[in-house]
């Protein structure tokens, strides 16, 4: 039975590194191989180059021409490294903002998405106020995120506060406590129920 752990969150929560330091601790709790696939990584270069040729601009992340263009293809594509790895037995983490796939629930729905019939689907919804999300965001100075900057009013307007279901954990990345993280991994390491 597959595992397929996701770290989702808005922009700056400090979804990838709270991934990264979740990892290895996974992997001794639930004695078992994970991938580990961060969106940006998988599709943060290849995307920059296409949006640098269609529209001059590869920082160009955020905007209508990237959400209409991109956004889902990255996703989908993610979705099936994710089903290919879950096929050959190995758990993943996957790393990024699936707010659509989270506010549409489809994240959870195993058929929906492709995936081997018993994977066991688990989301941790990173939290951070939007205002320490902008500091922590503008902090990184990543050319990435000047979309974002630049449009603030109307990047803040999208994002979600996600549905209550019983896959999805909630995490406050506020301030991190070791204490409330170990209850994270507890969680995550357990099936299902």
């Amino acid at each position: 039975m597959g595992k397929l752990i996701i770290f989702a969150g808005h922009s700056g929560t400090g979804k990838t590194t709270l991934a990264k330091l979740a990892m290895p601790e996974l992997i001794k709790k639930c004695q078992h191989p994970f991938i580990f696939l961060d969106k940006d990584t998988v599709y943060g270069t290849f995307s920059s180059h296409l949006l640098g040729l269609l529209t001059g601009n590869e920082q160009d992340r955020d905007s209508p021409y990237y959400l209409d263009h991109f956004r889902d293809w990255e996703y989908s594509g993610l979705i099936d490294i994710a089903r290919e790895n879950l096929a050959l037995d190995a758990d993943v983490i996957l790393v990024g903002p699936f707010s659509k796939e989270i506010q549409s629930l489809r994240l959870f729905d195993i058929a929906s998405l492709g995936l081997p019939s018993q994977t066991q689907i688990q989301v941790v919804w990173v939290d951070l106020e939007v205002d320490e999300a902008k500091r922590r965001i503008e902090k990184r100075n990543d050319p990435r995120d000047q979309w974002k900057i630049e449009h603030w009013q109307e990047y803040a307007k999208r994002r979600i506060d996600p549905p209550l279901h019983a896959q999805l954990f909630r995490f406050d990345n506020s301030q991190f406590s070791q204490a409330q993280f170990e209850v994270l991994l507890t969680q995550l390491s357990m099936p299902n129920t």
